[in-house]
């Protein structure tokens, strides 16, 4: 596989006057796993949609395996979709070999931590083995584009961590894969990071390139809750992870006399930045602008 395998052109897609994909290009290389990140509402599944020709484009051109996203070149495509894809009320062994005949492919052997599930109505499985039958479902034609939604989402450490070795299997064989998740941590997964935030793509690059310069400040303080609120009042992009308190691109000196004036005693650490830190400074430059 050689070539550019997706990729957007200056796309936009409005409903009404909302704008939920806003002038976006990117792109995927085969053999290489590229993250989509964002909040929630940012568009990412708006544009894995006219990215699949499951919705038109408003403006600018989608090209899926050098053209534009037909039934035939869908045939050469992986997707699993939020809902998975799947039928509830057939069974495993019925969901897969719908899928095979549709793609005129055999049927995928059932690994062996699903053998024993093949009569089970989907709809009856842990969300985990429904998303190893979705990931079954989609691979076994081998597809050229694996495009995931979500894939992770609402299973356990040690499934998120065997999905993930899939997808970097199918990257190793060639294939290009587009992935959004909502973990941070799956970010260190990836080959590029494509980072969405109202709609618009805000950044482009390595977890490293895209992080660049930005720096936090670690706040240490028993009174971690007064902190959090002051420094939330006065404006400043503060995280909270437990009782962890960081705030990203911030003068120390500054967040000093912040805690000060409201009463809070603090020893204050400037550390890296991580992507998560980043993404929310990007976000916060339209507000910053207008």
């Amino acid at each position: 596989m050689t070539g550019v395998l997706l990729r957007a052109a200056h796309v936009t897609r409005r409903f009404g006057a909302f704008t939920a994909v806003d002038d976006v290009s990117m792109q995927v290389q085969p053999g290489e796993v590229v993250g989509l990140l964002g909040a929630n509402g940012a568009g990412k599944t708006t544009l894995i949609r006219m990215l699949l020709g499951l919705i038109a484009v408003t403006s600018g051109r989608v090209d899926l395996l050098g053209g534009p996203p037909a039934r035939e070149r869908r045939r050469r495509l992986g997707y699993v979709p939020q809902g998975l894809g799947l039928y509830g009320d057939l069974t495993v062994r019925e969901n897969l070999s719908f899928s095979a005949r549709a793609y005129g492919t055999a049927e995928p052997v059932l690994p062996p931590a699903l053998a024993g599930h093949a009569d089970v109505l989907v709809r009856e499985l842990p969300l985990g083995a429904q998303r190893q039958v979705a990931f079954l479902a989609a691979l076994a034609h081998s597809p050229e584009v694996l495009v995931l939604d979500e894939p992770t989402s609402g299973v356990d450490a040690l499934a998120r961590a065997s999905l993930w070795d899939t997808i970097r299997a199918q990257a190793t064989r060639g294939a290009g894969v587009l992935v959004t998740t909502h973990y941070m941590q799956e970010a260190q997964q990836c080959d590029r990071l494509l980072l969405m935030s109202d709609g618009r793509l805000v950044a482009d690059g390595s977890e490293a390139d895209i992080i660049g310069s930005t720096t936090a400040v670690a706040v240490r303080t028993d009174d971690w809750a007064q902190a959090f609120a002051a420094l939330n009042a006065a404006g400043v992009p503060v995280m909270l992870a437990g009782r962890a308190i960081r705030v990203a691109n911030a003068d120390p000196a500054g967040l000093a006399e912040v805690l000060s004036a409201a009463g809070i005693e603090a020893s204050l650490q400037p550390v890296p930045a991580t992507i998560e830190e980043r993404m929310l400074m990007l976000s916060r430059r339209p507000a910053k602008a207008s």
